[in-house]
């Protein structure tokens, strides 16, 4: 079978959907199949809404070549990919990791509402309307979607595509050797506690929340600092939060980093936070609980699907200030806990690796294969 993936990002990109990609265009030949990969980033130099189009003619040239188009997002690479299938009778794949249209809305729209709301909602503007209908329109397209959680999965179904069409495949992730903590430590030149979390500065991360609970916990805790990695949006709205609650000097904004400075800084970390309001199923968590930092996050989207409260991590509310404070006192003030969810989350993590996500991947394929013999 050969597979063209449609992809926004791919390597030296970093994120998700590029390591994903990545993944596999090297391991799916492997198992007898052969892959081509599209990036998005070939049509980012022309202006938007025709770069939609000349990504189209890409997709349509190289369709010629495959028999499944498989799109790693249900918009940007997409809607041209759907329909290019169309247009060629082409089987067509879709990845789901999240709502791009509810994504968009919340940093552009000024919609503030939870996207279990959104799926419903008629209180929306033109642009997250339309936004809205093409997802879902693509997603209907696809002859397979795969999502990355079976909270997203739930979510998918409300958009009209049947459940027998959606396959759970979760992540997974190569357990890298990130160093000892003291020795990374030691190479930051940094001795006092440590809040670690990662994300993009969008509003549903909940990073305004915990630089609040990081003001309150350094009363308590005077050496304490809070990284925040990663870029967005909210950084200028952050870092006047912080300078608010007079922290600047403790909490530290380092933009975007290369994945392996990420893990190092997660690993020197005595806690890792997130505090999430929406994750479809967070790599981040897996990557956290790959290096051995214990975790506190929220009881929302797919995190209950990796983390267990009291077991290898906690959970708690959204923006729920007493609770996060609470928690991550805890686990600053006792090592004996600390160790024990981070040991907890290193073993439960020993379940979502590459193999099986290929693995599954590849069942998947090779699916629309057995599909297209029975017709």
């Amino acid at each position: 079978m050969r597979v063209l993936i449609a992809t926004g990002l791919f390597p030296p990109e970093g994120g998700g959907p590029a390591t994903y990609s990545k993944i596999l265009q090297d391991e799916l030949p492997k198992d007898g199949f052969e892959v081509s990969v599209v990036p998005f980033r070939d049509v980012r130099k022309w202006p938007k809404g025709i770069r939609h189009l000349v990504y189209f003619f890409i997709v349509l040239k190289k369709s010629f070549e495959v028999d499944v188009i498989f799109a790693q997002d249900p918009f940007s690479v997409g809607l041209p990919s759907a329909l290019v299938a169309f247009l060629m009778r082409k089987k067509f794949l879709l990845k789901i990791v999240g709502d791009f249209a509810w994504e968009q809305s919340q940093q552009r729209f000024n919609y503030t509402d939870t996207i279990e709301s959104f799926q419903k909602s008629e209180e929306l503007s033109l642009m997250p309307k339309f936004m809205r209908a093409v997802e879902r329109w693509v997603a209907r397209r696809a002859v397979a979607v795969i999502v990355p959680s079976k909270y997203l999965g739930r979510i998918v179904a409300t958009w009209g595509v049947p459940k027998k069409n959606i396959t759970v495949v979760y992540n997974g992730i190569v357990a890298e050797a990130v160093g000892l903590k003291q020795v990374i430590r030691g190479l930051l030149r940094y001795k006092g506690k440590l809040i670690v979390s990662v994300g993009r500065l969008v509003p549903w991360k909940g990073f305004e929340t915990l630089i609040q609970v990081h003001a309150n916990l350094k009363k308590k805790f005077p050496d304490l600092s809070l990284l925040i990695v990663g870029e967005g949006p909210d950084q200028e709205k952050l870092e006047a939060v912080a300078e608010k609650l007079k922290s600047t000097d403790s909490v530290i904004f380092t933009g975007n980093v290369d994945r392996p400075v990420a893990l190092r800084y997660m690993r020197a970390a005595d806690v890792f936070a997130l505090n999430t309001h929406y994750e479809g199923f967070s790599h981040t968590l897996l990557e956290a609980s790959a290096v051995g930092v214990p975790i506190v996050t929220t009881k929302i989207g797919g995190n209950p699907e990796l983390i267990e409260d009291n077991v290898n991590g906690y959970l708690i509310k959204p923006d729920d200030k007493k609770a996060l404070e609470h928690r991550i006192e805890k686990l600053l003030t006792s090592p004996e806990t600390r160790r024990r969810l981070a040991t907890s989350a290193k073993k439960r993590v020993e379940k979502f690796s590459v193999a099986r996500m290929v693995d599954e991947t590849a069942s998947v394929l090779k699916s629309l294969s057995i599909k297209s013999l029975q017709k």
